[in-house]
């Protein structure tokens, strides 16, 4: 290879490990319970009502995607074509930087991707039992009178009065 297109590969490397992080922004599991998008607006949902019976922390799982290691490779290639002191050497360490790197990568994207959140058991007011899994930030407890509303996503509200 010649030193341009090894130039030319780092020029790559450096703006996807650049880039690739961006993605990694929308790795923050699901949006809280009291916040609705756009395409929800006028749209008609169906409400049950019931009480909390029970409820149960549960921990919240994304699929990968491959952006954490894409760009940990990425990132981890450039910093290693900069070892050695001839081409050779500088390409080896690309190939052991983007080994390492997209390994670490990997390891970072699972721990951001996950979350927490609570199982809730509903026993509805028609005698039927729903598990329904979301945040709690409505500090819901046992006993506890909910409304059930399902629409794209199933999500629970307190009742008042």
């Amino acid at each position: 290879m010649s030193l341009f297109g090894l130039m030319d590969v780092r020029r790559l490397l450096f703006v996807v490990a650049l880039v690739a992080p961006l993605g990694l922004l929308n790795c923050g599991g699901p949006p809280p319970n009291s916040t609705y998008g756009a395409y929800s607006v006028g749209e008609m949902a169906s409400v049950s009502y019931g009480t909390i019976v029970s409820m149960r922390p549960v921990a919240i799982q994304s699929p990968p995607t491959g952006i954490g290691a894409l760009t940990g490779a990425a990132a981890g290639g450039v910093a290693g074509s900069y070892i050695g002191g001839d081409p050779r050497a500088n390409i080896l360490g690309a190939i052991g930087g983007a080994l390492l790197g997209g390994l670490a990568g990997s390891a970072v994207e699972g721990s951001l991707s996950g979350g927490r959140a609570i199982e809730f058991i509903i026993r509805l007011d028609d005698g039927r039992t729903v598990s329904v899994v979301q945040s709690n930030e409505n500090r819901f407890t046992i006993g506890q009178r909910v409304a059930v509303i399902y629409g794209r996503r199933v999500r629970l509200a307190p009742v008042y009065g």
